[in-house]
């Protein structure tokens, strides 16, 4: 029989690399108190300084970010707007010159 996988709250996560990272215990303590591998140790603790970078991101870049994408998602909205219209009128005129040809019997 399979065992069933456990799952890991993002507390449980971060305590437990805190704690590593502490160095008050190895990690080798760590992961057997926590009854978890030290390869996922490793990952968890990899995850965390990959992500740290985001806690002092400068908020005005993000701001800054975001309205530059706002503008291009505005702009975008403009150009689909266009295109569908084109697309309406191009139906049209077909339609026109289809019933013309129709007439002129060719």
């Amino acid at each position: 029989m399979a065992k069933k996988r456990r799952t890991f709250s993002a507390e449980f996560k971060l305590d437990t690399v805190i704690e590593g990272l502490r160095g008050e215990k190895t990690i080798a303590q760590v992961c057997q108190e926590r009854e978890i591998t030290d390869s996922l140790y490793y990952k968890w603790r990899d995850q965390f300084y990959d992500r740290a970078v985001e806690i002092f991101t400068d908020g005005r870049q993000t701001a800054q970010q975001t309205n530059d994408l706002e503008d291009r998602n505005a702009e975008l909205e403009r150009l689909v707007g266009r295109l569908t219209l084109e697309n309406e009128i191009l139906k049209k005129a077909r339609t026109w010159l289809d019933t013309q040809r129709g007439r002129n019997g060719l």
